[in-house]
């Protein structure tokens, strides 16, 4: 839970209250009490901020990585401006999707967003990035995935990376491995999500009962009808997908069936995202801010979203209300944090609105 915010004076808002989702709304007006909670009954004394507009639960950045940079982990006051950026554009909730640097510290930061935490990646070694995971062997990831599920809710895989004998995108871990990894997260009340580009890594991990695939560009018919079967969700991250040429680039004559392979992901990636769509997956909003993508870019991921598919008002709601009910926290109800956005138009109708919001409330607090 968020830090409880220090006194301040109460707030009034008045106007159209949009519940986060694509269709619910209603006119009217809360209060926000002293604690920097929300009230719907009046409270006695309070400042009107906002008369008019449209009244919004704090939007979700559903991946991203506080606490890493371009050059890797960065120290914690670098990972403090990360988290100011994002609530700054109205992302008041993060999903972190794993990340070397400890940033429970911050909680206690009023201008910080709420962060979902899945503790640090977990690779084989020299499978992933350096100095980002864990890394452990197959046999130890069970232990490994039930050690990061003690501290945090989610857990976070690297589902495949390039393999270099192979020259080419791989799966890390064996089928028999995951399902007792994802049971052992299941079984400490844990969800479990991993980082796949490439289609062969997929099969395994949906059908071992993975809860999330990020990113999902190898996804086929075959892997999309997997995960309506079991209720998977996708974060496809499409403006980190637009990185994929220079992946690609930067494989050079070293491993050119990998540089191949990215080139024709990227090439496809609208129609696979939109199949998935199309399919009825659940998808969700998320930048993979950190390293190659600033922080603060989650409307830049809702409007690729309302693109490939889903449309303006869907792709809002993936970025707020629906995606606050995934996480399992609240939104325009009495008692929840006051984490609103306020904007000038229908961000159901016209995402851009929400790229300059009339007003960022964090916990009561204004941003």
């Amino acid at each position: 839970m968020p830090p409880t915010p220090p006194p301040h004076p109460p707030l009034h808002l008045r106007g159209v209250l949009l519940d986060g989702t694509a269709e619910g709304e209603r006119v009217g007006e809360l209060w926000v009490t002293a604690e920097g909670r929300i009230s719907l009954d009046p409270v006695p004394g309070a400042e009107t901020v906002a008369d008019g507009g449209w009244i919004l639960p704090g939007l979700v950045d559903a991946h991203c990585h506080v606490g890493i940079g371009p050059d890797g982990p960065v120290e914690l006051e670098e990972a403090r401006e990360q988290g100011h950026v994002d609530a700054a554009s109205g992302a008041l909730l993060l999903r972190d999707c794993g990340s070397p640097v400890d940033t429970r510290p911050l909680d206690d930061d009023p201008r910080m967003p709420e962060i979902v935490r899945a503790g640090r990646h977990l690779a084989r070694p020299k499978r992933y990035i350096r100095g980002l995971p864990i890394d452990v062997e197959p046999d130890e990831l069970p232990a490994a995935v039930a050690e990061t599920a003690r501290t945090n809710p989610w857990v976070k895989l690297v589902g495949d990376w390039i393999e270099r004998d192979a020259g080419d995108l791989a799966p890390l871990w064996p089928d028999d491995v995951l399902r007792a990894a994802i049971d052992a997260a299941h079984a400490a009340g844990a969800r479990v999500t991993a980082h796949v580009f490439g289609e062969d890594a997929l099969p395994g991990l949906i059908g071992a009962g993975i809860d999330g695939i990020e990113h999902g560009t190898g996804l086929t018919d075959d892997t999309i009808a997997m995960m309506v079967e079991r209720g998977t969700v996708l974060v496809p991250t499409l403006i980190n997908v637009e990185n994929f040429p220079s992946f690609a680039d930067a494989a050079g004559d070293k491993f050119p069936r990998y540089g191949a392979h990215m080139r024709e992901l990227y090439a496809r990636a609208p129609r696979t995202i939109a199949a998935a769509i199309e399919a009825g997956v659940p998808v969700f909003a998320g930048t993979d801010a950190g390293g190659g993508i600033v922080h603060g870019r989650i409307v830049d991921e809702v409007a690729a979203l309302a693109g490939v598919g889903l449309g303006p008002a869907r792709a809002f709601a993936a970025a707020c209300g629906d995606a606050r009910a995934w996480l399992d926290r609240p939104g325009l109800v009495d008692g929840a944090p006051a984490d609103l956005v306020v904007t000038s138009e229908d961000p159901r109708a016209d995402t851009d609105t929400l790229r300059s919001p009339r007003l960022v409330l964090r916990a009561g607090t204004t941003l």
